[in-house]
């Protein structure tokens, strides 16, 4: 009984480590996405600038956060406990060579098919070439933003397997820093046409720096950023096996989600720009809560899995299930009886019209 106490005490410690840092990194993304709102309001440009997002974002959640992260931690962790500290290392070298080469092809391939790409999630746009190209444009400026996310989520998973949980929750601030100080400093510097290309080069920034922050706390546990062109070692091609079916889960995901933007791109202006803001206050409950508990678990959960401990796993994961759901309910019900005033109250502001509000409330 105590045993269960205490691993619940530590768990619930660890998420709420993770849940402040979410907290910080939720309240700056706000802070973007209000500031993108006043100066560009819920217009075409933003339907643009979402869909162009929403395309490296697709490759970011299938292979960088979502199935990465889900296939890095559990044999990272097991690794970690198992063998050397110089092994570990030449684990990591391999796997981060190998990332770097199937990043720099995807993305890659993703800027020379912009095209291809835009046509599938954003069939509505043909109809008008202006929009056509300005999605082709920006989608070709943001595909770099897919490398630097997917390196940073790799260090994340190093750092949480470590249990630091703070830093990598609250890295992913970057990107809204990158664009807030874009928004406030730079882009008067821009011209009227030019300026929401500059926020696409501010989210590649941002991505960078997403990265970037987290590279010396890696190397304060010890651990390098050398690569190591090693494409068997076995551990990676592990990692590669298990991040398949993760792939294949998170496609059924994505591919409604962007049912979604395919549908709202032959809508009325600025109902991609609607659908962003209001997917973003309904994934609020669940980064706050739901990531948080998830991602202080997983390590823990691997670490019992290898030990083949039924028991301690089958407690831990009962309390990770209690936390989200009695968290994540009284949030739910809560945008949906008070949605329209908590947008407005959050986005009506600057160029983002009451009419906006109606389109993101429903």
């Amino acid at each position: 009984m105590n045993g269960s106490s205490g691993s619940a005490g530590t768990l619930l410690a660890r998420a709420g480590k993770f849940s402040s840092a979410t907290l910080i990194s939720r309240v700056l993304g706000y802070l973007r996405d209000a500031s993108v709102a006043y100066f560009f309001g819920g217009s075409g440009v933003t339907d643009v600038f979402y869909t162009a997002f929403r395309a490296s974002n697709l490759f970011r959640r299938l292979l960088g956060e979502g199935a990465l992260a889900s296939a890095f931690v559990p044999v990272f962790s097991r690794v970690l406990k198992d063998e050397s500290r110089p092994e570990v290392q030449r684990f990591l070298s391999a796997l981060t060579a190998s990332l770097c080469a199937v990043l720099a092809a995807v993305t890659l391939g993703g800027m020379v098919f912009a095209p291809q790409i835009t046509r599938l999630i954003a069939p509505g746009f043909s109809a008008d070439p202006e929009k056509f190209a300005l999605t082709v444009k920006l989608t070709r400026w943001i595909f770099p933003f897919f490398f630097f996310i997917s390196l940073a989520a790799l260090l994340s998973g190093v750092l949480n397997s470590l249990k630091r949980f703070f830093l990598p929750a609250v890295s992913p601030a970057m990107l809204s820093v990158a664009e807030i100080g874009y928004l406030f400093i730079f882009m008067r510097h821009y011209p009227p046409d030019a300026q929401i290309v500059g926020l696409a080069v501010a989210v590649v920034a941002g991505g960078a720096l997403h990265f970037l922050v987290q590279v010396p706390a890696l190397f304060k546990e010890g651990f390098s950023l050398k690569l190591l062109w090693e494409w068997r070692h076995p551990r990676s091609v592990e990692v590669g096996r298990l991040m398949i079916p993760a792939v294949i889960g998170l496609s059924v995901d994505q591919v409604n989600a962007f049912v979604d933007t395919i549908c709202a791109t032959f809508l009325a202006e600025g109902s991609v720009t609607a659908l962003y803001n209001s997917n973003r206050l309904m994934q609020l409950p669940l980064a706050l809560f739901g990531i948080a508990v998830a991602t202080a678990s997983l390590p823990t959960l691997s670490e019992h899995s290898a030990e083949k401990d039924r028991g301690v796993f089958g407690r831990t994961l009962g309390d990770s299930l209690s936390m989200v759901l009695f968290s994540v309910t009284p949030a739910a019900v809560g945008l949906l009886v008070l949605g329209r005033p908590i947008v407005k109250l959050l986005f009506e502001h600057g160029r983002f019209t009451p009419f906006a509000t109606d389109l993101t409330t429903r």
